[in-house]
């Protein structure tokens, strides 16, 4: 954490002074993120990798809102300082993270429950319905229920996976018994494309679905038919949702409308394009030519300063991010932690590469932020409490032997 708070730190120095918040502020962010690591238990050890990659990827995008907005900066720094203390104080819920498996019926009540919420009173925002507004206050429900899936998904599967890997893909009676309430959570994703418009979050979804789904049966027909049925709801919104179409439009040619619906994706391009190799360094390039760039497009800016280099440096500080949580659940004794965290782990992976090959123009683009990186509170919340709860179940208990030397270690 040190390491990262200090190369955090030094991005941030470079930053326009006036972008950035008053030191007190930065300082109670390095505290709180101290704060986070140190409440381990003395007597376990956690993969403390993980918080300490997130708060220096969150240091790096603080430092590249600053370059870009200064009032999208100040905004994060204080979202930054909620969502550490909320981590913080949900950590000793997620110490006993295995009794969550208890309320598995609560969660998926409460995706649908956020689910009428947004389609009832949210908002549109480019062209998707994705906003709830309260007040001053405005918050992407969506971003609580791809956790609250990942929860549901690891307390059923837990229960009923043997089942599940024992029926045979013909016996439709024995599928539609046990697979019933797991399409509940396929369900939501697809209402999720259907009728919010968010090709984005629907695909995010299904990615943990299928992925949750393959860990615990390894069948890969109910995986291919989970595919089969989306492909169809895509190939619906497309011919029916001018928003959607247009965003698959512009992938295909950005160039027919330049001016028009292909210009924020050209702008990307471009972007990438004058950063080459190695970037036209901090502060040097022009990436405020992208509308929503610090949302949408914050890769493409941060890879125009940073090159292809810096791009890949993110990539890579993300795939080990990945891989550890990943690891973390390979390492687990029972079946409901190695589910939950591999959920989590697709979850927080499948983001990143949703939104990343949008930017590069591998798929449509998606209004999916960059986790810990992008300018947005429900991501940075919802992100924060997925990698928290990650950390709780990489928990590991220590030998007496280790555990005096951590106590004498603490003591000094």
């Amino acid at each position: 954490m040190a390491i990262a708070l200090a190369i955090g730190g030094f991005a941030l120095s470079l930053a326009p002074r006036a972008s950035i918040g008053p030191p007190w502020l930065l300082g109670l962010l390095a505290v709180g993120s101290f704060a986070w690591v140190l409440r381990s238990p003395l007597d376990a050890r956690r993969d403390d990798v993980l918080p300490a990659l997130a708060v220096l990827i969150s240091a790096l995008g603080l430092a590249t809102l600053a370059r870009l907005s200064s009032q999208l900066a100040h905004k994060q720094e204080v979202l930054l300082a909620i969502s550490l203390a909320l981590a913080i104080c949900a950590g000793p819920s997620f110490d006993a993270f295995r009794r969550l498996a208890g309320y598995k019926y609560v969660w998926v009540l409460g995706s649908i429950v956020l689910f009428v919420l947004v389609a009832v009173f949210g908002q549109e925002v480019n062209g998707a319905k994705l906003w709830i507004r309260v007040g001053p206050l405005q918050y992407e429900p969506v971003e609580v229920i791809k956790l609250f899936i990942v929860l549901f998904m690891a307390g059923y599967l837990a229960e009923t996976a043997d089942v599940l890997a024992a029926a045979k893909w013909w016996s439709i009676r024995a599928n539609l018994k046990y697979l019933g309430p797991l399409f509940l959570g396929w369900a939501t994703s697809m209402a999720i494309l259907v009728f919010e418009r968010d090709i984005g979050m629907a695909s995010l979804l299904l990615a943990t679905f299928a992925a949750m789904l393959y860990v615990a049966t390894r069948r890969v027909d109910l995986i291919a038919g989970g595919a089969a049925l989306f492909g169809l709801a895509v190939w619906f919104a497309v011919r029916h949702y001018p928003y959607v179409s247009a965003r698959f439009s512009v992938w295909h040619d950005p160039f027919a409308d330049p001016l028009g619906s292909g210009y924020q994706a050209l702008q990307g391009l471009f972007s990438l394009a004058a950063g080459g190799l190695l970037g036209t360094g901090y502060g040097l390039g022009h990436p405020y030519y992208i509308p929503a760039v610090g949302t949408d497009y914050i890769f493409a800016a941060w890879s125009e300063e940073f090159g292809a280099v810096g791009g890949i440096v993110l990539a890579a500080a993300f795939l080990v991010m990945l891989v550890r949580a990943l690891g973390v659940a390979q390492s687990q004794p029972d079946l409901y932690a190695k589910l939950l965290a591999s959920g989590l782990a697709v979850t927080l992976g499948a983001q990143v590469f949703i939104i990343v090959g949008g930017v590069l123009g591998l798929f449509p683009l998606t209004g999916i932020t960059l986790p810990f990186f992008s300018y947005g509170g429900s991501s940075l919340v919802a992100n924060f409490l997925l990698i928290a709860l990650v950390w709780a179940i990489s928990n590991e208990r220590l030998e007496p032997r280790a555990r005096r030397r951590a106590e004498r270690v603490a003591t000094a």
